[in-house]
C-alpha cells in the first residue's frame, strides 16, 4: 500500500519537500497530515503503509529537539504506532522526525540513546558523505553511499554506555554512518541514522529529500558528472516499492 501520511506539527518546515519525493518515488497517494488530526482520530492511519515524520523546528524546539511532539507521541499514539509497525509499514524520521522518534521510544530506550547538541555546540547546515552498514533497514536496501545535506544543531548521537552502543551494533541498529573525517556533529561511531530491531522504523539526521534532482547538487553547475537522480531518492524508491 503505497499511500504515505506525513505528520506535521507547528514548526515542521519540510513536509512540502520530503511530500514530493515519495511523489517522485512513485507514492499512490500523500496526505500531510496535522498531528492535532491524528490525536483526534489516531484510527485514520489504519489507511496508510508509510508514515513519515519530516525535518524542521517542532513546537520550536523549546524544550529540546523533538521533545514536545514525541511527548504527545508517546502519550496518546504510542500503540498505534507499534501497531503500525508490526502490520509490516514503515515508519521514517528525518531530521527533527528522528529527534521525535528517538525521543518517543520508537526506535528503541530512549533512557540508553539519545540526539543532543552537536560539538561544539552550534546549528551546522552543510553536505557530507555517508556509507551503509549491513542491517534490515528497509529504506537503505541496496544503497552503498549517500552524499546529502544536514542543518541541525542537535544532531549528535549519543549512548549511555559502551555496553548499549555494541548492542545497537550487534542488532544491526546503525545502518548509518558518516563517512570517517566527515562527521558534522561529533556523533559517537560517526553514527547518522538508527533504525529499530525489525528495520521498519528508521531515522536519520541528514535530509534525502534535499537531494531528489540534480540541480539541488551543490556543484552542479560546475560539473558534467553530477547524476540527473540525486541519492536520497533511492531510499524513497524503496520504502514506496516495499509498501506496494
Amino acid at each position: 500500500m503505497s499511500r504515505v501520511a506525513i505528520l506535521r506539527a507547528s514548526g515542521t518546515n519540510c513536509d512540502q519537500e520530503t511530500a514530493r519525493a515519495f511523489q517522485i518515488a512513485g507514492a499512490k497517494h500523500i496526505d500531510i497530515l496535522h498531528l492535532n488530526r491524528l490525536l483526534e482520530k489516531p484510527e485514520i492511519l489504519g489507511n496508510f503503509g508509510i508514515l513519515c515524520l519530516p525535518g524542521g523546528f517542532s513546537f520550536g524546539d523549546d524544550l529540546g529537539a523533538g521533545r514536545i511532539f514525541a511527548v504527545k507521541i508517546r502519550h496518546v499514539l504510542s500503540d498505534i504506532l507499534q501497531q503500525f509497525r508490526d502490520a509490516d509499514k514503515l515508519i521514517l524520521g528525518i531530521c527533527n522526525g528522528f529527534q521525535v522518534l528517538l525521543k518517543a521510544g520508537l526506535l528503541g530506550d530512549p533512557a540508553r540513546m539519545t540526539l543532543t547538541w552537536n560539538t561544539p555546540p552550534r546549528y551546522t547546515d552543510r553536505w557530507v558523505r555517508l556509507h551503509t552498514n549491513p542491517s534490515k533497514c528497509v529504506f537503505l536496501q541496496g544503497i552503498d553511499s549517500l552524499y546529502l545535506p544536514i542543518a541541525h544543531a542537535e544532531g549528535r548521537f549519543a549512548v549511555s554506555s559502551p555496553d548499549d552502543l555494541a548492542a545497537l551494533q550487534q542488532n544491526q541498529q546503525l545502518p548509518l554512518c558518516y563517512e570517517a573525517g566527515d562527521n558534522p556533529n561529533g556523533s559517537e561511531e560517526n553514527v547518522a541514522g538508527v533504525c529499530d530491531a525489525t528495520g521498519h522504523v528508521f531515522g536519520l539526521m541528514p535530509h534525502p529529500e534535499r537531494y531528489i534532482d540534480a540541480v539541488q547538487h551543490p556543484h552542479w553547475t560546475r560539473f558534467r558528472r553530477v547524476p540527473a537522480e540525486g541519492s536520497g531518492t533511492a531510499l524513497f524508491h524503496n520504502a514506496v516499492k516495499y509498501t506496494a
